[in-house]
């Protein structure tokens, strides 16, 4: 199991470790990512918006298999994600669409994926333009985006008039 150059790994952290594993990481010199979450908290005298880790116990991590030893052995993670036997490898690509769908929205839902069967669409304008997706829902405004590495939705408003369907392209 070799990886030529750098690749992005999923890690398991300890429960609510993820911002302290992330900022291990990064002392560490290894480039390290922890997605974080806008989302208002109330307290009995006031409501803060707070940034919370999306993913529960997990951090990503671009590393390659000499540094894979330097990351296992971090404060904090207690391994890597497998899939199928090797470490689970996150694509560039969806690393940047969970950065630029993070960026543009606020109290963003993660649903464990349950389906396949959905439509390929492409969005026709904002942060995913000309991006083809998988939607598998749209009641309203709530469009549901298949991440398909990481086996989950993340779950946004966007208007209908910005997906249009990929066959009538």
């Amino acid at each position: 199991m070799s990886f030529t150059g750098s690749k992005w790994l999923a890690v398991y952290t300890r429960p609510r470790w993820e911002k302290k594993v992330h900022n291990l990481l990064t002392q560490k010199g290894i480039e390290s990512y922890c997605p974080l979450n806008k989302v208002h908290r109330k307290w009995s005298d006031r409501v803060k918006l707070v940034e919370e880790p999306l993913f529960k116990s997990y951090v990503f991590v671009k590393t390659d298999d000499e540094n894979r030893t330097a990351v296992r052995m971090t404060d904090g993670v207690m391994n890597f994600v497998y899939w199928d036997g090797k470490p689970a490898v996150i694509r560039d690509k969806e690393i940047q669409v969970i950065k630029k769908f993070l960026d543009e929205h606020q109290e963003v839902a993660l649903l464990k994926a349950d389906l396949r069967a959905n439509t390929q669409v492409i969005v026709t304008a904002g942060p995913f333009m000309d991006q083809e997706g998988k939607i598998l829902e749209v009641k309203r405004k709530r469009v549901k985006v298949l991440i398909e590495s990481l086996d989950c939705y993340l779950v946004a408003y966007i208007d209908h008039n910005k997906l249009i369907s990929r066959e009538s392209h």
